[in-house]
Formats: C-alpha cells, structure tokens, sequence
C-alpha cells in the first residue's frame, strides 16, 4: 500500500460531458492545470465551451485573490492523461462495465499515489473498483451540477478504500473550494440522490394523475421549502417547526401523518402520455429560453444566494468563506508569507495582488468604474496586511487597519476580463498607520490604469480609537519600508484634485 498521496498539480478528466466540463472550469478557476481525456476528438470544442461559459459565474464568486488560472489541454489518449495526472476523476456513462474497464485501464498507467475517484451518482465504489491496480486510492465522489459552482461532494470508499485516499481527496476537494461529505456506508444512490429521487417520484405520480403541472410542482418548492432549503436542511427546518421542544413535539405532533396515505413511493409506469406531459410542462416553463440561456440564469442566482449566504456563515456561505480564507492567505504566503520577512526585495515595489476585471465592474462607459479601483487597491492593502502578519484572529477580535483617505488618479481605461495586477509601495510607517501607494496595470502591455493614495490606522473597534500597530506587525512593516526606502517617490504622491478653474 502507498504510504501517502502525491500533491495535486493536475488535475485528470475522463470523459468531459457535462460534469466534465464542471469540474474543468471549478479546477481551472482556482489554479489547477487539467489533462481531459475523451475518446471523441470533437469534445475537445465541447469542454473549451463549457468551460468559457462558467467563467463569466465563477469570476463573480468571490473578490478573495485567485491563483493564475490553470491549463487546460485535450488527449484522445487515456494513458498519457494517467501517466501525466496527480488525481483523476472519471465522469463518463452510468453503465458499470463500461465504467469498470475503462477505471481499470486507467489504474494500470497511473501511478500507485495518484487518487482516482468516479462522479457516479449512484453505482457503488466496491463494484467499480473490483478489477483496478491499487484498488485501495480508488473512491467514489459525486458532484451537482453545475460543478463549479455547488460546492456538494459526496465522498464513498468501497470495500478496499483506504483511509489514506478519503483523507487526500478530502483536502483536495477543500483545496478547490467545495464541500466533502463523507458517506459512512455506500448504498445505492449515496445520499442526496436518494433524497432527490423520493420528490422526483412524487412529482411523477402527480403530473400522471393530472394533480399539477410541472411548472406548478416546480412553485410549490421555489417559492417555499426551496428557500428554507438553501441554508437549513430538512431536519434542522422540521425542528424548528416544534417550537421551543424542538423534534420531539414535531414529530409526537406531525408523526401520525406518516400513516396517511398522501405519497406514493413506487415510481409510476413510464407511459408516452407521461412523458409528453413531462416534456410539454417544461417546455413551457422555459419560455423559449435555449438551454444555455437558463444555464446563465441559474449560474447568476446561484453566485448571488452563495453570497448571502456567505454574510450569515451558514450552508454554501461557509464554504465559500472558508475558501476566501485559504485564499487570502494562499496570497499572503504568496508575498513571503506573514512568518517571513523576506517578501520585500529592496528595489522593487509589492505584487500584492492580480484578478481579472469582472464584467459587473464596468460602468456606463465601457470602462472599470472608479469604485472598483478603490475596491482593487483596498485589496492589495489587504494582502500587504496579511503579509504583515494580520490575520483573521485579529479581525474578529477587532484589531485591524481601516483606511482614513484614499486619492484615486486613473491613467488608461480597462475592459472586462482584462487580467490585471497591483504593486504596493510602503511610503510611510509610524506608531499608529501606515502611507501606501499602489499601482494598478494590465498583464498584458504593463499599461498603467490608475495609481491609489491610502493612509490606513491601526485600531481596536472595542475601544473605537487609534491604538498602538502590534510590535510584531510594526516590524515587518518596518521592514518592507526599509526595503522599499530607495525606490523612487511615485510623481502621482501627495497630490490633490486641480482643476485650472478654482
């Protein structure tokens, strides 16, 4: 048995549909490179779409500092992808022989460290992984669609699944953002899809009998327990519905409607009647839209309510805040890490910080709104203070810089999705703030688009008052200053609106 898993750099893909295509986009997005591997050369196109077509959602996710994105690049040859590949993920048709072969020609050319997990959303890692080489680093993961943007895996060992493989893809499926979820014994469908497929019946049984239209069944979860859903799953909804006693009063009160007979859990016979009544009712839900325009729809509402989420620390907004934070000091350590103290070269501003321009960020003239200059170069303070050893302890406890002033100049225009990076100059330290001075560029040309004048205090929100900067905290700063002490004074420093009329 392999004593560790290897650290994942590249990310393998075999089959690259719709779920390929997810977790294309997910690992590309946050810093991956991917191998995808098809036997159909025509989905090279295919997934280079997919993946373009996730990244307008995923560049709104979050603000945090994203790694430079990963490369993607396409092989008909599985083997090369398996040789190539520090963790493969297999994603092609629910058919179990297919499945198997194609699972056992991957493990015999991957190494013996390199975690290999199925997407399958409900055949069983014990019947998978039967004819594998190194069957212990194989698991089953299950993503939701769209994967890159639901942060739900569901993680299944099999028979033979090492504890070492479920450890590794669990922080490998943290590292890219998303939410393991350990299954304790693999069942048929695994957890969610059982969940899903009970409603899914229902559903059936009530468009059959001519209870309701599927755009009527579909309100009936919109606009009522799908919200409650979002952040509360059923149980923890269900207790809150008993009052101060909780589960026990809901169920004492509500358990005797589980003998009525309201539901009917075997599926109806799939007739052409019901069928055409399936099709037609969300033929109609849909209005016209194409696939890809409610594919847009969905990706826009699903970043939004992860947002909001996000503000309460509760269900995706967990995720996506626990993501931030590795993010932001993935930046950090990026800088010279917030235990070090040689990130300044003496000589050389900061690079504190580099994003695109997100699509929202551009005003009525076609040009990144003056906002979200201010929003960029409060950024790159942050990194400089993470590197300066702030971190979220100190926040919490409400200790931090809060900017005072800020003086903008903008230089040259930005579009949407130019790639874009900061430099932060040190200009000043003393007992209570800091004087920085950034530089906004385009990748591309090193163009200047806009300079930022900050001067940041150090306070403590409990005593709503300047405080003395951390001793810790004012020596590092010091020593960036001192390595920034030869640079030449920024000819934008200092300066005030003039306007030749006043």
């Amino acid at each position: 048995m392999v004593e560790s898993m290897r650290s994942v750099r590249t990310l393998g893909l075999l089959g690259t549909g719709v779920i390929g295509g997810g977790w294309a986009a997910r690992a590309l997005h946050f810093g991956m490179d991917v191998i995808a591997a098809d036997v159909r050369p025509e989905m090279e196109d295919w997934i280079r779409g997919a993946v373009a077509n996730a990244e307008t959602a995923l560049a709104r996710l979050t603000s945090a500092p994203l790694p430079p994105k990963g490369t993607l690049t396409f092989t008909t040859d599985l083997e090369a992808m398996a040789r190539r590949a520090d963790f493969i993920q297999e994603n092609i048709p629910e058919q179990l022989e297919l499945k198997r072969r194609v699972l056992a020609e991957a493990s015999r050319h991957a190494p013996a460290d390199v975690v290999i997990a199925s997407s399958t959303s409900g055949l069983m890692p014990s019947d998978l992984q039967r004819d594998m080489h190194s069957p212990q680093r194989f698991l089953v993961a299950h993503p939701f669609n769209p994967v890159y943007l639901l942060p739900l895996v569901e993680l299944v060992g099999g028979r033979e699944t090492s504890l070492r493989t479920l450890e590794a893809a669990h922080a490998f499926y943290t590292y890219i953002g998303m939410h393991p979820l350990r299954v304790r014994s693999e069942v048929p469908g695994h957890l969610t899809d059982r969940l899903q497929e009970a409603l899914w019946r229902e559903i059936l049984h009530m468009v059959n009998d001519g209870v309701a239209t599927t755009g009527e069944l579909d309100e009936s979860i919109v606009y009522g327990p799908g919200l409650r859903w979002a952040a509360m799953g059923t149980n923890l909804i269900y207790h809150l519905a008993g009052g101060e006693t909780g589960m026990r009063h809901m169920l004492r009160q509500f358990g005797p409607c589980l003998k009525w007979p309201w539901t009917k859990l075997e599926a109806p016979e799939l007739t052409e009647q019901l069928i055409d009544r399936m099709v037609e009712g969300t033929q109609a839900q849909a209005a016209g839209r194409s696939i890809r325009e409610l594919e847009r729809l969905r990706d826009d509402y699903l970043v939004a309510i992860q947002q909001v989420l996000r503000q309460f620390d509760i269900g995706a907004g967990s995720t996506l805040r626990a993501l931030e934070e590795r993010l932001y000091a993935d930046s950090a350590a990026a800088l010279g890490g917030a235990d070090g103290d040689g990130a300044a070269v003496p000589g050389q501003p900061l690079k504190t910080l580099q994003a695109e321009v997100r699509p929202e960020w551009i005003d009525h003239n076609g040009r990144m709104a003056e906002s979200r200059c201010v929003q960029v170069f409060g950024d790159a303070a942050d990194a400089l203070f993470r590197l300066a050893g702030i971190n979220g302890a100190d926040r919490s406890a409400g200790r931090a810089f809060f900017a005072v002033e800020s003086h903008v100049i903008h230089h040259a225009p930005a579009s949407a999705l130019d790639s874009i990076f900061v430099t932060t100059q040190v200009l000043g330290v003393d007992d209570n703030g800091v004087h920085l001075f950034h530089s906004l560029k385009r990748r591309s040309d090193g163009r200047l688009i806009a300079t930022g004048e900050q001067r940041y205090e150090y306070a403590s929100a409990s005593e709503g008052a300047c405080a003395p900067i951390d001793t810790a905290v004012r020596a590092r700063l010091d020593g960036i200053r001192a390595a920034h002490a030869k640079l030449r004074a920024p000819a934008q420093a200092g300066r005030h609106v003039v306007f030749p009329g006043t």
